[in-house]
């Protein structure tokens, strides 16, 4: 853990006047500081001095101009759950939590949209909607909230079908760095009125705002689902059956990749009978017909490659089994290796280079003898390494950096992405300029310089000014 240095005294002054308005909802206990800084990864723990539990737009927007007043950084925080050092604090400041920003405001049923609170999560919100026929598709694994998935533009298990957070998030409302109040746009489903701030800011991890109201995008609950696992004989053969089953528009919902290794890791953590394979799990919505035909055709898909059977289902509690298991891979994996700390990261290529990214990147971590699972949101090209490193072992931090950085170069060799959904943060700052290039980076460090000049919205974080 790396403390943060005695406050400045802009930033005490700044402290004493939030006392002011918060009373006890600011607090400098190192024990509510260190959790609100960033521990998913092995960036050093960089807490704020102080943390304030904000619950109402106004009141975000008086800790800003305060916190601008007094030169002082803000960092806004949903759960804590990004592993890019989202939420550390490496000049100090104000972390400015928004979980009792949790209140689901309205759920327009005959528009299909819906208007919440930051704060609010996912489950939260499904769990409203749940007598509406309707939800809300954008799954990360984490009960991430809302407000931070649509800072992160966050994405996950559904995203092959129903999109990312860029698709679903309709408006939102933000609080500037000058303390200024912002709506981005009406309810509307489409507008050709001026520049599109709603997609500005979502995606933008809290650097140019923070986010205090959203209007989301619901989708009808499916008549029918179906899903199941499909084995292969390796990672190869089950990448080149997603790629067909994509170019052949079967309309997959769910489509995710583990390796033999997570396969195993996962087998003994959640009880199930999982193949030690390569495994494709898949989710199909729709009538019970068409559901019945994609599961159909899927298997033919994967006998052609060499995979198979696929066995599926439409019992919820199958389904709901095997879905759990999928997101309790992080946690599955920590057996791997015992006292080792699990390093997260992602990347993204176009859909017909999946196969080539995902072979280079295994063969790589047989070569290194890493033990490194791999899993994939396979649908839409974005897979995930989890290198288990050694953290006393400076040689084999050195590797896996070396890994990781080649992994993110053969994917933008592809015409890839150095992150599909993680985010940027502060680890994967330094792979933007080989991603976008010197003047494409340059427009993004004009708009921050345009929207916060001071640097003062979460400094050290996507592109920054200063640090």
């Amino acid at each position: 853990m790396t403390s943060r240095p005695s406050p400045s005294t802009d930033i005490a002054q700044a402290i004493e006047a939030l006392r002011q308005i918060l009373g006890k909802r600011i607090t400098t206990s190192a024990a509510v500081r260190e959790q609100h800084a960033s521990q998913l990864t092995w960036l050093p723990t960089q807490m704020p001095n102080a943390v304030a539990f904000a619950e109402s737009t106004e009141e975000v927007a008086e800790i800003v101009k305060i916190c601008a007043a007094h030169a002082t950084p803000m960092i806004a925080f949903g759960t804590g759950t990004a592993f890019e050092g989202h939420v550390n604090a490496p000049a100090g400041g104000i972390s400015i939590d928004l979980s009792r920003m949790n209140r689901i405001i309205a759920v327009n049923a005959e528009d299909m949209d819906c208007v919440v609170q930051p704060g609010v999560t996912r489950q939260m919100l499904n769990s409203h909607l749940r007598h509406t026929g309707l939800f809300f598709p954008v799954d990360p694994g984490a009960d991430a909230s809302l407000g931070g998935m649509a800072a992160t533009r966050a994405s996950g298990t559904n995203a092959v079908r129903y999109g990312t957070m860029r698709d679903n998030v309709v408006a939102l409302t933000a609080v500037l760095p000058n303390g200024g109040i912002v709506r981005t746009a009406r309810r509307a489903r489409k507008s050709s009125a001026g520049y599109d701030l709603t997609r500005l800011l979502v995606g933008s991890e809290g650097t140019l705002g923070i986010i205090t109201e959203l209007v989301l995008r619901l989708s009808p609950l499916p008549e029918a689902v179906a899903g199941g696992i499909c084995p292969f004989p390796t990672v190869r053969s089950a990448c080149d059956a997603v790629i067909a089953a994509i170019q052949s528009a079967i309309p997959v919902a769910r489509i995710e990749l583990l390796d033999e290794v997570t396969a195993g890791a996962v087998e003994a953590y959640s009880g199930l009978n999982l193949a030690k394979t390569p495994l494709l799990l898949l989710e199909f919505h729709g009538s019970p017909q068409s559901v019945a035909e994609q599961s159909e055709r899927f298997g033919e898909i994967a006998e052609a490659f060499g995979g198979g059977p696929f066995a599926w289902s439409d019992k919820t509690e199958e389904r709901a089994k095997l879905w759990q298991a999928r997101h309790d891979a992080y946690w599955a994996c920590l057996a791997l290796r015992p006292g080792a700390r699990p390093i997260p990261t992602d990347v993204c290529v176009p859909i017909a280079r999946l196969a080539d990214c995902v072979e280079e990147t295994k063969r790589e971590i047989t070569e290194l003898g890493l033990i490194a699972p791999l899993v994939g949101h396979v649908g839409d090209g974005n897979f995930h390494v989890q290198p288990m490193v050694d953290m006393s072992n400076p040689a084999e931090i050195d590797i896996v950096r070396g890994f990781i950085e080649r992994m993110v170069e053969r994917a933008i060799r592809m015409d890839g992405t150095c992150t599909g959904e993680h985010g940027v943060g502060q680890e994967k700052r330094k792979y933007l300029d080989l991603e976008h290039g010197p003047q494409t980076l340059a427009m993004m460090r004009s708009i921050k310089r345009a929207i916060d000049p001071n640097n003062l919205m979460n400094p050290g974080k996507l592109v920054d000014n200063s640090l």
